[in-house]
């Protein structure tokens, strides 16, 4: 058994194994362990990798978790006693109503209830007979009507909840209707974490035992500085020994940033794969950021609370020729693509407004309206903007690694294929998984997840085949692959770091010590 040094622990050290005074053979949590050694979450953390590399503590498993809670949109349908699913439903029930009767509704913006409308209309849960909203299913409208707040908000109000609380038709609700990609006014927050068990080793029992017997408390003074001279507060309290044996201070040399070398590692490596670079604005107009792709007006991402909107000017001057009157087409008919398209009257006024891009596509959308080479592959990395809470996963200000390939013999096992390469090259992940998913202008669509070391699976992006409903009336009639996958997110994997706001911090030895 080797010998420890008590002069050598750390105050943090100490008070940490003598949270397991009285009970050495005990185990405990991240979430309990705090409490009982009587310091702060990032403390115990400095503490805790302490007496590992001195294997004084030891982790005896590690659990995945994954917590909902009401986002601030999801206390407010609570305090309005809805959400704009029941609403429309409740209404619909009552009496005729159109999509522009409830509109006038001011619960919800006009944005909320054209969002529900179409999340609805595609579920089959409601339809339009002679323009008004009818029940489709009543099954389905009951569960919006009757089940949600009763087994989902109600219970979230008290705060948040394991997942594998709630039964499985309500954690798809969940999982549909978090936080994620286009998903930025979600009423729910999912959290998933691993929480970690710790126990103290043989070593770690006996030091324990040492530091009792010393009677060292973590209370020892470790800097002798002017106020605890002036106090008087060094008069009888234990010092702790100067160690030695530390190393000097480093010589720092300069280094690129981790993220900015990492970004160019990304450029250069789909450069020498063949891919030709797209650039673009980063001030967009919904034409190209939505209308372009094939996504209705009434789409939920089209909301003020997703995209950020230019004040001065507001939109641009003129539309883009023959482009603006094909994609009115695609849209309110289908056009020429054999489709029957969303089947509303597309607003040319809404299409002109100018937003900060929310996703890299607009630069895929431009560059096939730019009679691009076939076959042809193109990569863009572009800085997006979407609002959003900052969490350990989520940025408003974010890149995206955006591609297309297009060609007569591209499908979507090509698709697959090039996802799996990034992951395992740019990301550098040990597993990837591929989820189905739904995006307005992709069919099929896939979402393609990698296992972080610590925070487990987390989504990279989506990506799947361009509908013709996009690429007809841009010019191309070729199957077009794409896919927009979270750069950032994917640093997270390579670079080993569990927050995305390590990406940009301003930490020098975070910064100095990744590679």
């Amino acid at each position: 058994m080797a010998t420890i040094d008590l002069s050598s622990l750390h105050a943090l050290e100490i008070r940490t194994l003598r949270a397991y005074e009285g009970q050495p053979d005990a185990e405990r949590t991240d979430a309990t362990l705090p409490d009982a050694a009587g310091i702060g979450a990032g403390q115990l953390r400095r503490a805790v990798e302490w007496l590992l590399s001195k294997h004084l503590l030891e982790v005896t498993r590690e659990t995945p978790l994954a917590t909902v809670s009401l986002s601030d949109i999801g206390a407010e349908f609570v305090e309005k006693g809805a959400t704009p699913e029941s609403a429309l439903i409740t209404a619909a029930k009552e009496k005729a109503s159109t999509l522009n009767d409830l509109q006038e509704d001011t619960r919800f913006d006009k944005g909320t209830w054209g969002s529900a409308f179409g999340g609805l209309k595609k579920d089959g849960v409601i339809d339009i007979d002679k323009g008004t909203i009818v029940i489709a299913d009543t099954e389905k409208a009951a569960f919006y009507t009757d089940r949600l707040f009763s087994d989902l908000f109600n219970k979230l109000q008290s705060g948040s909840l394991s997942l594998a609380e709630f039964s499985e038709d309500i954690q798809d609700y969940i999982q549909a209707n978090a936080r994620k990609r286009g998903k930025g006014n979600a009423p729910f927050r999912l959290d998933e974490r691993v929480e970690r068990v710790y126990k103290l080793t043989d070593t770690g029992r006996k030091v324990l035992q040492d530091v009792l017997d010393a009677n060292l408390t973590g209370e020892e003074i470790s800097r002798l500085t002017p106020e605890v001279l002036q106090s008087g507060a060094w008069k009888g309290a234990s010092f702790r020994r100067y160690d030695l044996s530390i190393k000097p201070p480093r010589v720092l040399i300069g280094k690129h940033h981790p993220y900015r070398a990492y970004l160019d590692g990304v450029r250069r490596k789909l450069l020498s794969l063949g891919f030709e670079e797209m650039k673009g604005p980063l001030v967009e107009t919904e034409f190209w950021n939505m209308d372009a792709l094939f996504m209705p007006q009434f789409h939920a991402a089209r909301n003020i609370h997703d995209a950020y909107y230019i004040t001065n000017p507001t939109h641009a001057k003129t539309a883009e020729e023959p482009f603006f009157s094909r994609v009115a087409e695609s849209h309110n008919h289908g056009g020429d693509t054999g489709s029957r398209g969303w089947r509303y009257e597309f607003d040319p006024q809404r299409s002109r407004q100018l937003i900060l891009r929310s996703q890299g596509t607009a630069l895929s959308a431009r560059t096939l309206a730019k009679n691009p080479n076939i076959p042809g592959k193109y990569f863009g990395i572009a800085r997006c903007f979407r609002h959003d809470d900052v969490d350990a996963t989520h940025s408003a200000d974010f890149f995206q690694v955006e591609g297309i390939v297009l060609g007569e013999d591209i499908n979507f096992r090509s698709l697959v294929g090039l996802l799996k390469l990034f992951a395992l090259e740019i990301a550098q992940a040990d597993a990837v998984r591929y989820v189905p998913d739904y995006f307005p202008f992709t069919e099929p669509s896939v979402e393609l997840q990698a296992k972080h070391p610590t925070l487990g699976w987390i989504e990279l992006g989506g990506a799947g085949l361009f509908r013709p409903e996009l690429t007809h009336p841009l010019g191309v009639d070729v199957p077009v692959i794409a896919w927009g996958l979270g750069v950032d997110r994917m640093a997270m994997v390579a670079l080993g770091i569990n927050d995305i706001r390590d990406l940009f911090s301003t930490d020098l030895d975070l910064l100095r010590n990744k590679r």
